[in-house]
């Protein structure tokens, strides 16, 4: 089950990445910040069912690091798109939020 959620993990950071270089994404005609929220939330779950041994810190940052990596790459001029950094905390709080539901549950879990 481990190896269905790595690659699903992996799929996921690679389409995330993918659409947020792109210079002329879809339009969702969706607020922003919660298409930053959404895919981050998605992300930051499958990366604790990927990688549950790797702790919770370490998942945190390496997930706002590439978060920040994302609005780096978009402050290159030739994809015309705009880093903000009120993205990368949407990102942020959205793995702070996702990991604290998560290590509840997994608390609820180990108890029953």
């Amino acid at each position: 089950m481990s190896l269905l959620f790595r690659i699903a993990f992996w799929v996921a950071a690679l389409f995330a990445f993918v659409m947020a270089v792109l210079p002329h994404p879809p339009e969702l005609h969706v607020w922003d910040k919660l298409q930053h929220m959404s895919a981050f939330f998605v992300l930051t779950a499958l990366g604790r069912a990927a990688y549950p041994r790797l702790g919770w810190t370490k998942l945190l940052l390496a997930l706002a690091a590439f978060g920040g990596l994302i609005e780096l790459a978009q402050m290159v001029p030739e994809i015309h798109r705009d880093s903000q950094l009120s993205d990368w905390l949407a990102d942020d709080a959205a793995i702070a939020a996702t990991l604290a539901v998560v290590l509840l549950l997994e608390r609820i879990r180990r108890r029953t």
